[in-house]
Parts: structure tokens; C-alpha cells; sequence
């Protein structure tokens, strides 16, 4: 069984998530994880910056899991970094009268960030072959060509300059059944009470097929997945904040020779405005 995160960055059909550990492996301390995810969140936030004044790129965080998973406390945390300026969230519940009136991928695609832009997105297009399969919402010869449209428009996202990560936060099904029950005990929690989560753990097996065959099919090295041990929180977030800084700094030399020029141009403009008489 892995232990960490677990990177999907080519088509691999037989993987599954039953061989990735859902706990970090006990050579990690806490407190270091701590320090380190506070470091990592600095240099998260300066990329962040570089991206947004530079213009040239997008960045797309697909969060997807199981129920207690703790996508809203992934999410939570990379906005600790981010300013409101630059990044929104969006979120996919049950579609929408209109959304069934379009084709799978119309809620999402008008939801992608701009260019500078952070989007994350809490649940995605992903639901469409996961809960919609082990519900059997649509028959399989509906959801199964799904993964050939995603893989094709998240590459035309790539191709129009979009950065594309896909985090699959990774619990055991222990773990969430002690998440559901603080909730229970917790009157700060009550908010989150959902009989439909007890409901869907019936179906625990099907979405962990559905989900490894999902990861499996659609990723690449330019669209991966990974796949982060989440039953810690503290692990959790220190995986997450590392994978969003591993996709991003490959373009950072590009967005500083961007800004760059960008201030040379300014300077000049200055620089003749000041000849200029008034």
C-alpha cells in the first residue's frame, strides 16, 4: 500500500484507490508538518501573486472525495493564501433544471477562472461519472463516453492556458463514520447534519470503484490527479498546499520575465509623460 500522496499523471485503468494508504506514514511529525505547510502557504501566496499581475495563465483546483472528506477545510486553507481579488470557489450540488437542459460539462466550463484568475471547485464534473454512475441516474452507455469528453475539455482548457489540478482527498471508512458522528455531538457542527450522508455510505464500495476508474481514465501530466491521505487534516493540507506550488512553478520564470516587461513598459511611459510639457 502507498504511503503519501499518490500522483495519477497517465492513463492507467486497473488503479485503484484501495492501494493507497489513507494516513501519513509515521515518520511525519505534526509539528514539523505544521512549520513546513506554513512555509509552503508563503510561497503558494507569492505564486499565486506572480500569476494574477502577470496575466499569462489560470489556475483550475478540482476537489473531489467522499462525504467528511474535508474538501470545504481544503479549500479553506488555500484561501488563507489567496486574496479575494484573484480566486472564487464554486460549488456543484444537484443540477439544476436549467444545468439538465444543457450537456454534462456546461455548469463547469462557465464556472473555469479567466486568465490570472484561481477557481477552485468543491465537487466538478467529476459527479457525472460518480454519483450519477453508482445511482444509475443515466445507463452506463451514457456515462461511460464521459471520460473520453472530460479528458478532451481539460485539455482545451491546458491548451488555453489554464493550469489543471485534481485533488482526490482520500479517507478510510472509518474515519468518516467518526466525522459524522462529531458532528452529532458537536452543536457548532449541527449545520452539517445530513441523513444523506449515512445514506450513501451504503454505497461506499460502488464510489470507490467509481472514483479509482475515474482517476484512472482521465488524467495526464498536464491534467493529473493526486491522490492525498486525508484522515489527518494536518497531513492533508500540508499535501494539498504542496501539489498546488509543484504545478505552478514551472511557469513562475515565465510570469516574472511577463512582469518584467510589463515595468519596463511603465517606466518608459513614465519616464516620456515627464518630458512631456504640462
Amino acid at each position: 500500500m502507498s504511503k503519501g500522496a499518490v500522483w495519477v499523471t497517465e492513463p492507467n485503468p486497473k488503479f485503484q484507490l484501495s492501494k493507497v494508504d489513507t494516513l501519513p506514514d509515521k515518520k511525519f511529525s505534526k509539528d514539523e508538518i505544521l512549520e513546513k505547510t506554513e512555509k509552503l502557504g508563503e510561497r503558494m501566496e507569492e505564486l499565486f501573486d506572480l500569476m494574477f499581475f502577470s496575466g499569462k495563465n489560470a489556475l483550475l483546483v478540482v476537489f473531489q472525495g467522499m462525504d467528511t472528506a474535508g474538501k470545504d477545510g481544503a479549500i479553506r486553507h488555500i484561501l488563507r493564501f489567496s486574496h479575494a481579488q484573484s480566486c472564487g470557489v464554486a460549488s456543484f450540488k444537484v443540477p439544476t433544471p436549467e444545468e439538465l437542459a444543457h450537456d454534462f460539462l456546461w455548469r463547469c466550463h462557465k464556472q473555469t477562472p479567466g486568465t490570472g484568475e484561481i477557481k477552485i471547485f468543491n465537487r466538478s464534473h467529476y459527479e457525472d461519472v460518480g454519483v450519477v454512475r453508482v445511482h444509475n441516474f443515466v445507463p452506463e452507455e451514457v456515462w461511460r463516453p464521459r471520460y473520453a469528453h472530460i479528458n478532451n475539455w481539460e485539455q482545451t482548457l491546458v491548451d488555453s492556458g489554464t493550469i489543471v489540478l485534481k485533488v482526490f482527498l482520500h479517507i478510510s471508512k472509518e474515519e468518516q463514520e467518526e466525522r459524522l458522528v462529531e458532528r452529532e455531538n458537536d452543536p457548532n457542527a449541527a449545520w452539517k447534519l445530513s441523513v444523506g450522508d449515512w445514506k450513501e455510505r451504503q454505497f461506499w464500495e460502488d464510489y470507490q470503484t467509481a472514483y479509482s476508474e475515474a482517476i484512472g481514465r482521465c488524467n495526464s501530466k498536464d491534467a493529473p490527479w493526486i491522490v492525498v491521505p486525508a484522515d489527518k487534516k494536518w497531513f492533508r493540507n500540508y499535501l494539498v498546499t504542496e501539489a498546488v506550488v509543484k504545478v505552478l512553478e514551472p511557469f513562475e520564470q515565465s510570469w516574472r520575465e511577463k512582469l518584467e516587461k510589463i515595468g519596463e513598459a511603465a517606466k518608459a511611459e513614465l519616464a516620456e509623460y515627464r518630458l512631456t510639457p504640462q
